[in-house]
C-alpha cells in the first residue's frame, strides 16, 4: 500500500513537472548545459517522457509497461543530472549566492533517491532473477 501512494506521488510529480517543461520552458531552458544540442527540443522531450512515464508508471494493467516506465524515468533522471548541476555551478558563481547551498545540496543527493524510487515502485528493484528452465 505504501508503494502503490509513492508510485502515484511520484507519477504526479513527474506528470506535474512534465507539463511544466511545456507550457513554460524558459527556466529549463536556463539551466541546461551549453553543449546539449538543441536545448528548446530537449526540453520538450523531456516534458513529453516525464508525462509518458508517468502515465506508464500508474497504468494497473501491465507490469512490463510500468518496469519500462520504471527504467524509462530513472535513466530520465540520470540524464538530466548534468541540468542540475549546472544549475548549482550557475546559481553558486552569482553574486547573491542564487538559491544557495540549503537548496542545491538537497537537491544532488534527492537524485539517487528519485532515481532508485523509480525503479523501486516500477518493479524494477530488487532485481529478481527468472528461475531457470529445466535443463538450460
Amino acid at each position: 500500500m505504501i508503494k502503490l501512494g509513492i508510485r502515484w506521488l511520484l507519477a504526479a510529480v513527474y506528470a506535474f513537472a512534465g507539463v511544466i517543461h511545456i507550457i513554460n520552458p524558459a527556466p529549463f531552458l536556463t539551466i541546461t548545459p551549453a553543449w546539449v544540442p538543441a536545448p528548446e527540443a530537449v526540453v520538450l522531450l523531456t516534458g513529453v517522457a516525464e508525462i509518458l512515464g508517468a502515465i506508464g508508471l500508474v497504468q494497473p494493467f501491465s507490469l512490463k509497461l510500468r518496469q519500462a516506465a520504471g527504467w524509462g524515468l530513472a535513466l530520465y533522471a540520470l540524464c538530466v543530472w548534468p541540468a542540475n548541476i549546472n544549475h548549482f555551478a550557475m546559481d553558486m558563481a552569482r553574486a547573491d549566492g542564487g538559491l544557495g547551498l540549503g537548496y542545491h545540496v538537497p537537491r544532488m543527493f534527492a537524485q539517487p533517491v528519485i532515481i532508485w524510487l523509480a525503479l523501486w515502485v516500477g518493479e524494477c528493484w530488487p532485481l529478481r532473477r527468472r528461475p531457470m528452465p529445466p535443463g538450460a
